[in-house]
């Protein structure tokens, strides 16, 4: 006779299998479906995950995690304080809401797709309005003490709230905006060469060439392209990475470095944890300090692209003027521009504080999701001191809201501080990982990334994992000296 432990192990086995036919579906949707089969899917996926939230919130779940709790040990009693945790917010929401929030995210998103194309946000405001209101409401069930959106971020980053990361932007804001100005007073890279038209499949090649070069597995995984670059999967065995191709060549580089961070994140889960809670990425901040590190940190130093320029420029001879010091510039150009994610470094955190601001604007009422353009162009001419011609270009730019994923963007600052935090204690087990980025082996990073961070999945909590790596809680410090320290270099700052 089971056990109750192995009785909820089984279960939880069911519950993976739905929750990654659900994950299947929606990778599909964004690389493949047709746009006709949007209705349909919608209702296939808020059946799928109405049938997954109210299988996971059952009493027999609820029973089985407090039985469990009494006798588990190891890994077993760190996946109960997991599933835990899960169960407790789960049940808190309604399965009418999460099919509903299924249902509509989907039609929204081929909504998004087209009203982007088309620059038409007048069209696709309604639906918005809908996504926020879902919002509200899962806010409201879930519970919070100061701020609807501290309920909402702490889906996304555990213990995390509206005040801390008004205090992070508090804390970056004066020396990002200091770096800016000094920054604006010296001649800018030129990076023209880097913009052109590119042949798509050859892009695609050099672009898997290189992520299997610093260590994502393509026998555990695939890249494919969609309108925005997202990873995902439902297994250590079957991870999947998206890029896109514009005219920038930057582009599908460094969206397929930043989308393999990402997915070796989980591909380095231990295989005995697969279809367990222990899977896969702790939060959403980690996950995005990996994403980050690979593309920024490795992917645009001087020893990396000493092994990869040559290998660049022989697949395309058009960037062959650069050198590796006019290359290293010019992929490292600071310039306020409109879209997020081909952002500098400098200025990212910026893109970030204003979604974070509207966010909590609207979920407020303070805001009007009608007046979404008025208000982010107004920031961007605030804080960048450019003002976007479209809504394309701005608020239509990112599929997050599409969605209903609000209460999402600071990670990615969160990720940016912990980037730099992760790779200082690295550098101090590895003092001359640069000498293996020259020879293009990657192998010491991910090694010691598989070590510390990706084989723990989501056995601690955020703040006790970053702790254990870093031996600090996360902070701005060694993210401001790495940048500050970095870009001073480049443009010979004094």
């Amino acid at each position: 006779m089971a056990t109750q432990l192995e009785a909820l192990k089984e279960r939880l086995y069911d519950i993976d299998a739905l929750n990654s036919a659900a994950a299947i579906m929606s990778w599909d949707q964004q690389t493949y479906m047709p746009r006709g089969g949007a209705a349909a899917r919608a209702e296939h996926l808020g059946i799928l995950t109405r049938m997954l939230h109210e299988q996971f919130t059952s009493d027999e779940t609820g029973k089985l995690i407090e039985s469990s709790a009494k006798s588990a040990e190891g890994d077993d009693a760190a996946m109960v304080r997991r599933v835990k945790r899960d169960f407790d917010l789960a049940t808190k929401i309604p399965s009418d809401l999460v099919a509903e929030k299924s249902r509509l995210s989907t039609l929204a998103h081929e909504e998004w797709v087209h009203a982007r194309a088309n620059n038409d946000f007048q069209g696709f405001a309604p639906t918005l309005e809908k996504m926020f209101e879902i919002a509200r409401q899962e806010a409201t069930y879930l519970g919070y003490k100061e701020h609807m959106y501290d309920a909402l971020l702490d889906q996304y980053e555990e213990g995390a709230t509206a005040a801390d990361v008004r205090q992070m932007f508090d804390t970056l804001k004066g020396p990002l905006s200091e770096l800016v100005k000094e920054i604006a007073k010296k001649p800018a890279p030129d990076d023209s060469a880097l913009y052109g038209k590119w042949d798509e499949h050859k892009q695609s090649e050099f672009t898997e060439m290189m992520v299997k070069a610093i260590g994502f597995d393509m026998e555990r995984g695939r890249q494919d392209t969609a309108p925005h670059p997202f990873c995902t999967g439902w297994s250590v065995g079957d991870i999947r990475l998206t890029t896109r191709y514009k005219e920038y060549l930057g582009s599908a580089i460094f969206g397929s470095l930043h989308e393999a961070g990402h997915g070796m994140y989980e591909q380095g889960s231990p295989v005995e944890w697969d279809r367990s809670p222990l899977r896969g990425g702790i939060s959403l901040g980690v996950h995005e300090s990996q994403s980050r590190l690979w593309e920024n940190i490795v992917g645009r130093s001087k020893a990396f692209w000493t092994h990869f320029l040559p290998l660049l420029q022989e697949k395309f001879p058009e960037v062959r003027s650069f050198t590796i010091d006019t290359f290293y510039r010019a992929i490292n150009k600071v310039r306020p521009s409109f879209i997020r994610v081909e952002a500098d470094e400098v200025t990212y955190n910026l893109h970030i504080l204003i979604r974070f601001e509207i966010e909590c604007a609207v979920l407020t009422g303070d805001l009007k999701v009608a007046d979404i353009p008025q208000a982010w162009n107004d920031k961007y001419e605030a804080y960048l001191g450019i003002r976007p011609k479209t809504d394309s270009e701005g608020c239509l730019q990112d599929v997050h809201w599409s969605g209903a994923m609000i209460g999402y963007f600071p990670t990615y600052s969160m990720g940016n501080l912990l980037s730099y935090q992760i790779w200082h204690a690295l550098k101090r087990d590895i003092p001359d990982v640069d000498d293996h980025l020259t020879r293009g082996d990657c192998s010491p990073v991910l090694d010691w990334l598989q070590r510390k961070i990706y084989r723990m999945g989501r056995k601690a909590t955020p703040k006790e994992l970053v702790l254990q790596v870093t031996g600090k809680p996360m902070g701005a410090e060694d993210y401001l000296t790495g940048l500050t320290d970095k870009y001073r270099e480049i443009y010979g700052l004094s």
